[in-house]
């Protein structure tokens, strides 16, 4: 986004989160709504919604992981997370992650 002399954004994009059916996210009882993608940057921002006791084993991504816990709680190999913390995970970091209450985390991938 460029922003002119007088604070005006020349560009910009609104995503209505809430008119998106949410879509399955690679586990059983994770759901991803889309929020953005820059396949050239490498940038990916989704909403994620984690059913009560849904369970991923150990994984890693590729880029770096920025998790922003909304509601609910949310875990993984080293402790619960409460909603209003952020985590973030370096590219390759092993994780385990799931919830045992439901959640709803914003999730950002970058380079």
């Amino acid at each position: 986004m460029e922003a002119t002399k007088d604070g005006n954004v020349r560009s910009f994009r609104t995503v209505e989160s809430a008119k998106l059916d949410w879509e399955y996210g690679g586990s059983e009882g994770f759901w991803l709504k889309s929020l953005h993608e820059n396949a050239g940057a490498g940038e990916l921002t989704f909403l994620m919604k984690v059913d009560a006791g849904a369970h991923a084993e150990s994984h890693a991504h590729e880029q770096t992981e920025q998790i922003y816990v909304i509601e609910g709680t949310f875990y993984d190999q080293t402790r619960t997370y409460q909603a209003g913390d952020f985590v973030i995970r370096e590219r390759g970091t092993n994780h385990t992650a799931g919830s045992k209450t439901g959640a709803i985390v914003l999730l950002v991938y970058t380079p």
